[in-house]
C-alpha cells in the first residue's frame, strides 16, 4: 500500500478539538470554523429563480456570486454534516392534512472546541405541501419535508446562509396556469427562509415589503436601543440579512403595533 494513500478508518479520525485530522479546515477571525468556506464548489450552483425574478440571465458559473444568489445541493449539506460529525439524526413527521406534511429534524452533534466537547442537539422544522412542490414531488411529500428539515437543521446550526436546493418551492405555475400565493406572496421560486418570513412579517405590519422602509424601522430600533447591528447598513435586500438576525427581528417586528410603523 502506498504511503500517500489514506487508510480508510483514518479518514474519520479526529483530534482533541473534535476536528477530522485529514481535512484542511478554514477558520474565521474569531477562531471558529468557517463552514461556508468548507462547502465544495461542486455542490453549489446559481439560483436560477433569483435571477429570473429580477429578469436577469442566469450565470453559467458560481464565480463572483453572493450567497443569496446560490443554491447548495443536498449532497453538500450531507458532506458538511459528515465533516462536522454527529451521533444520530432523527425525524418526526406529521401529516397535518391531505397534501400538507411537516417534519422536524433533530441532530445530536458531536462536541468540538467551538462550543464544548459534550454532545450538542439542534433541531429545525420544514414542510412540504401540494402548493410548494412540483406535481411529481407531490407523491413524496414526507421525503421532501424530511430533506428540507435536514437541510435547514444543518445549515442553520453551521451558520450557512446559502439556501438549500431542497428548500426551494418547486411548484410550477405552468402546471395549473395559476400563480400560487401564500398570504399575499407569490410562491413561485420562493424559498422557505427566515428572510422571507421576516419580509412577510413586516408586510403584515406595515403593508410594505420594501427593504428601504424596513431599514427605516431599523433606524428607529437603533435610536431607541431596541436593536443595533452595524452590518445593517450594507443590507440592500431582505436576502442579505443573516438567518440569526432575521429570527431576532421577526420577534421585534411582530411585537410592534401596526399604527406605530
Amino acid at each position: 500500500m502506498s504511503k500517500d494513500k489514506i487508510y480508510g478508518p483514518n479518514s474519520y479520525k479526529r483530534d482533541n478539538n473534535g476536528l477530522l485530522e485529514c481535512v484542511p479546515y478554514e477558520f474565521n477571525k474569531d477562531g471558529s470554523v468557517n463552514w461556508r468556506a468548507m462547502i465544495k464548489p461542486e455542490f453549489l450552483y446559481p439560483n436560477k429563480g433569483w435571477f429570473e425574478a429580477r429578469k436577469k440571465e442566469t450565470p453559467k458559473s458560481i464565480k463572483g456570486l453572493k450567497d443569496n444568489q446560490l443554491l447548495i445541493m443536498l449532497g453538500g449539506i450531507k458532506d458538511l454534516a459528515r465533516i462536522r460529525g454527529f451521533h444520530n439524526c432523527t425525524f418526526e413527521t406529521e401529516n397535518i392534512s391531505d397534501g400538507y406534511v411537516v417534519s422536524k429534524c433533530n441532530i445530536d452533534w458531536i462536541g468540538n472546541y467551538e462550543s464544548s466537547l459534550d454532545k450538542q442537539s439542534y433541531q429545525d422544522v420544514a414542510n412540504a405541501t401540494l402548493q410548494n412542490t412540483s406535481a411529481f414531488c407531490a407523491k413524496f411529500l414526507e421525503t421532501i419535508a424530511c430533506n428540507r428539515a435536514f437541510v435547514r437543521c444543518v445549515r442553520n446550526f453551521l451558520n450557512i446562509h446559502i439556501v438549500g436546493a431542497d428548500e426551494i418551492d418547486n411548484s410550477n405555475k405552468a402546471e395549473t396556469g395559476d400563480s400560487v400565493e401564500y398570504d399575499g406572496f407569490d410562491s413561485q421560486n420562493i424559498a422557505l427562509t427566515p428572510q422571507k418570513t421576516l419580509q412577510k412579517a413586516f408586510n403584515e405590519k406595515s403593508g410594505s415589503d420594501s427593504i428601504e422602509e424596513f431599514k427605516g424601522l431599523l433606524r428607529e430600533f437603533w435610536s431607541n436601543e431596541t436593536y443595533r447591528n452595524q452590518d445593517a447598513k450594507s443590507w440592500s435586500d431582505f436576502s442579505d440579512i443573516p438567518a440569526k438576525e432575521c429570527r431576532r427581528l421577526i420577534t421585534l417586528v411582530k411585537s410592534k403595533k401596526p399604527d406605530l410603523l
